[in-house]
């Protein structure tokens, strides 16, 4: 299936889920986007991204994890695991060439495990990072941590909790397997490096990802090339056209 102008839209196949997959041509280094947590590919943050590449003629690529967007499956089956298996496949089979991984909130996280995958396989494609309001362990720290005695009984009784969304007329679903599997990807509290440069953009009025938040990441990526933009008056969306344009900014300073 194609859509209107140069961009297209496929679906990969990845342990029966179905992921849909949209990528415009170009010139290289592609760029790779990683969006939040239950966030669907035509955001305003990656369809800003799309119409720049078409401007400019630069590969870009986007994907929705399953249950998210276009893709297959239920939102409520998933777990880090099952989205990062999603991201790697992404990345082998619809990615050539150096790459840039543009993650946002639960992207960050993400794109830090799929950059930890590469490493271990030896494979050197990433030619850089931007992280928008990262959310590395957020199942743990920003969820986890801050529910009730009350809550955390209700998931680890009930298998899910329910939680109201700014976002959406829908609640969150938050399952113990989500918790629970989360726990297997923690990266922060020891140092680690992606081996590319790093360009984190957060807004100082984030309540969802708190700036301190993002600051325990950059203290953890002691090896690597990273720049911390603060953005004062930002929130935790930074879709804003100010913000766009920054975020196009970074994206065009590693290239």
């Amino acid at each position: 299936m194609t859509t209107p102008g140069p961009e297209t839209l496929t679906h990969l196949d990845v342990s029966g889920r179905a992921i849909a997959v949209r990528a415009i041509p170009g010139q290289g280094p592609g760029v790779m986007w990683l969006g939040g947590f239950k966030s669907d590919m035509m955001g305003g943050k990656a369809q800003a991204l799309a119409d720049w590449a078409v401007r400019r003629g630069q590969n870009f690529l986007r994907f929705d994890y399953s249950g998210h967007g276009e893709s297959g499956g239920r939102f409520v089956d998933g777990t880090i695991s099952q989205w990062l298996e999603e991201a790697i496949a992404v990345f082998d089979c619809a990615t050539h060439g150096p790459q840039i991984l543009v993650g946002s909130s639960m992207g960050g996280w993400v794109a830090l495990l799929l950059a930890r995958a590469l490493a271990a396989r030896g494979e050197k494609r990433l030619a850089g990072m931007v992280l928008i309001a990262p959310a590395p362990d957020f199942t743990e720290t920003l969820m986890w941590a801050r529910f009730s005695p009350e809550v955390q009984q209700q998931i680890l009784s009930a298998g899910r909790f329910e939680r109201p969304s700014e976002y959406s007329d829908e609640p969150y679903v938050i399952t113990r397997a989500l918790i629970e599997d989360g726990r297997r990807h923690l990266v922060l509290g020891t140092p680690f490096a992606v081996g590319c440069p790093v360009r984190i953009l957060q807004g100082a009025r984030d309540e969802d990802v708190p700036w301190q938040h993002a600051m325990t990441l950059v203290s953890c990526l002691a090896e690597d090339d990273v720049v911390f933009s603060l953005v004062k008056d930002g929130d935790h969306r930074l879709s804003r056209p100010e913000d766009l344009e920054r975020l196009v900014t970074v994206v065009e300073s590693l290239l």
